[in-house]
């Protein structure tokens, strides 16, 4: 190659110019065609994920074209763009000569809860009905947060309860794919039962934030993400650092069998607002970003109400609560991953330290809680300590919020005292087992805490109290197996679910998954290598994804080898 000094450009050896440059091209019809589509929106770099939503939801796909075009308005490089489309499982990428999607998708999942309740059979009659046949395509899908009311599957964005094919077509053909809002709590009627007082009493000094941070640790209330972190002692940690200071919200409840962020969520809405605000009143929050999963389409439209009521009513300003919306993604549910996608990235957890306290959005000091904390922070705040620590049973402290699904009578959220036993749990809270089920196997905090065995009943579910088990609380995601199921089939489902989420930054999860479930599909599991396989992975994951995933091939060889 040899510089043209005349006119400034690289030229081939043959003295023949390139009139473009490397790549692929912009075209002037499809850029105007994006500034159309995407006007009046600001072409920030963290605004990606939101953009790319836009284009996927009025065209159904992301074409190459329009991936370009997005690229050149935001000015960044296309191979960015496509790295952060191609992250997440709910958009569609189409390139140049390949067909687009159908215009209708159903998501069928394949959680455990669902599994047990016949999704596997459901998702082949489907696939058997409309797979190929050109206006609708079915795919599986992890969990949607719906597991007491299994199986579930998703058309469009209305999720479909109890489905079968009867349901599945008949809102085919009523055309119901949009999202069914719930009835709920809204503004007025949360105002006038006296909502958002505490908050404006906070902002006028009733009291200060050591005193009220020494309320929620008085209370015991610890991070009901599944961390259990003490969650007054989080809001020292980011108040010791300089500002600007924000508040982020983990709405990406993606653990299978939880679904009590939603439950509050399609219930209480402003409980868990008005929590959120007092503690980014706390920390002094310059902007609270609330991250809520893409599974939950009716969660996200109706904050988008509400949040815009308390802006009218003058309780925030414009644009101080932003909603960012997940992609499909289960890695974001860490905190770091979480921060990194709002920011417009592939959701990669990062290293730690520093620790997002100091260094999260946009490199600001950050207060990340979930959805249940902030609800119970209100809760706190408004009526006192007593509210939540005042609770408790075998010698625990606080309340929980236990989603329970899978062999019970009246499977659902069940709110209780911390500490009740999964046997107290089953008989008291969920009707018993259902009909002709005997109990066999708990998984006590999502497929990451692994399986006990009903012999195990009487240990009180709780921070704390299963680690010399070998396993913990988590999220509280509590599913119940009977004696018709397989604990390896069940840790199988597990591993696979693993593997699927991984986000492939490193080599012992990325692999680790993979060589897992291949080993478990086997007649008889290589136990020796399973537990090396295991002891590398639990040593050497960055995140908890990894460090987490050998516990369902732990707690089968452990509790149920004659199985394996």
């Amino acid at each position: 190659m040899a510089l043209d000094d005349k006119k400034g450009v690289w030229k081939s050896g043959k003295g023949k110019g390139r009139k473009t440059p490397k790549g692929r091209q912009v075209t002037e019809d499809v850029l105007n065609e994006m500034q159309s589509l995407l006007a009046g929106r600001e072409m920030r770099a963290d605004l990606l994920i939101e953009h790319l939503h836009v284009i996927q939801d009025t065209y159904g796909h992301l074409s190459a074209p329009h991936l370009a075009a997005l690229a050149e308005m935001m000015k960044l490089s296309q191979t960015e763009v496509y790295e952060v489309a191609s992250f997440y499982a709910h958009f569609d990428i189409v390139k140049e000569g390949e067909a687009a999607p159908p215009a209708l998708t159903i998501r069928v999942c394949d959680s455990l809860s669902c599994e047990l309740a016949g999704s596997e059979q459901l998702l082949r009659n489907l696939a058997t009905k409309y797979n190929g046949k050109g206006a609708v395509r079915v795919l599986r899908a992890p969990c949607m947060g719906r597991c007491d009311t299994a199986p579930t599957l998703e058309i469009g964005h209305n999720h479909i309860d109890h489905a079968d094919l009867g349901r599945v077509a008949a809102a085919i053909d009523a055309g119901d794919t949009h999202a069914h809002i719930p009835d709920y709590e809204m503004f007025e009627n949360y105002r006038d039962d006296g909502g958002y007082r505490e908050l404006e009493a906070l902002r006028g000094g009733s009291k200060t934030p050591n005193t009220l941070q020494d309320e929620v640790l008085e209370s015991g209330l610890r991070g009901m993400g599944g961390a259990g972190f003490p969650s007054g002692k989080k809001w020292s940690f980011v108040r010791m650092n300089k500002g600007p200071r924000y508040l982020a919200v983990n709405g990406d409840e993606g653990e299978p069998g939880t679904f009590k962020d939603r439950y509050f969520l399609e219930r209480e809405p402003h409980v868990f607002l008005e929590g959120m605000l007092i503690a980014a009143w706390a920390v002094e929050a310059e902007k609270c970003f609330i991250y809520m999963r893409d599974e939950y389409p009716a969660v996200l439209e109706l904050l988008r109400v509400e949040i815009a009521k308390l802006e009218s009513a003058g309780i925030v300003d414009a644009g101080y609560i932003d909603l960012r919306r997940g992609a499909g993604a289960y890695i974001c549910g860490e905190e770091s991953a979480m921060i990194e996608s709002i920011e417009g990235k592939r959701g990669m957890p990062r290293h730690r330290p520093p620790f997002v306290a100091s260094v999260g959005i946009f490199n600001q000091p950050t207060l990340v809680h979930n959805v249940e904390t902030l609800y119970w922070i209100c809760k706190i705040a408004r009526h006192g300590g007593d509210i939540f620590g005042a609770h408790g049973v075998n010698g625990r402290k606080g309340m929980r919020s236990y989603s329970v699904s899978g062999r019970v009578r009246h499977p659902g959220v069940k709110i209780a005292p911390a500490g009740v036993t999964i046997r107290e749990l089953i008989d008291d809270y969920c009707g018993g087992m259902a009909d002709g089920q005997e109990f066999k196997a708990y998984q006590p905090g999502g497929p990451s805490s692994g399986l006990l065995p009903a012999s195990m009943d009487d240990i009180p579910l709780d921070f704390d109290t299963l680690q010399e088990y070998d396993t913990f609380i988590g999220s509280a995601a509590v599913v119940v197996l009977s004696d018709q199921d397989s604990a390896r089939a069940a840790a199988l489902n597990m591993l696979r679910f693993f593997e699927d989420e991984s986000c492939g930054q490193c080599t012992p999860c990325r692999v680790g998954c993979e060589k897992a479930v291949k080993l478990m599909q086997a007649d008889h599991w290589d136990q020796g290598l399973l537990e090396e396989l295991s002891t590398a992975m639990v040593d050497a994951s960055i995140c908890g994804l990894g460090q987490a995933a050998p516990n369902p091939i732990r707690m089968v060889m452990k509790h149920f080898a004659d199985e394996i």
